[in-house]
């Protein structure tokens, strides 16, 4: 499931602290700062999309993510490989290195990156 970009800002703050009250997420945002019924209205529709949840103390919640960062992460790539780069990781792959100007350093990296993966997933299969 998608997020709002003000979901997504939120969820990065709750990622980070792993469990926050309202006010501590208004703390980590940046000028100008959102108002609180705002900031309570966003999470309040997480909770809905079950990307958090929270426990109660008296009034005031303690809210913490149901869904964690690199599982969403997953998600959104995929997404995104599905939509722009035609199913394809290799498409993906490719466009980066064209359009952002990667220094030979970071394609060495990349490239040395892909080979372990390789020789991983070749040790996997032997297995």
């Amino acid at each position: 499931m998608e997020l709002t970009r003000a979901e997504e800002q939120i969820m990065q703050i709750l990622w980070r602290l792993d469990k926050a009250f309202v006010k501590e997420i208004i703390a980590q945002m940046d000028t100008p700062k959102p108002a609180y019924n705002t900031v309570s209205t966003i999470i309040r529709i997480l909770e809905k999309k079950q990307f958090v949840s929270h426990l109660s103390f008296g009034k005031t919640h303690q809210y913490f993510p149901l869904v964690q960062r690199n599982e969403y992460k997953s998600s959104k790539l995929k997404t995104m490989v599905e939509g722009y780069f035609n199913q394809s990781y290799k498409n993906l792959v490719s466009f980066f290195s064209k359009q952002e100007n990667l220094s030979l350093e970071e394609m060495q990296e990349i490239k040395q990156l892909m080979e372990e993966q390789i020789k991983q997933h070749k040790n996997n299969k032997e297995l």
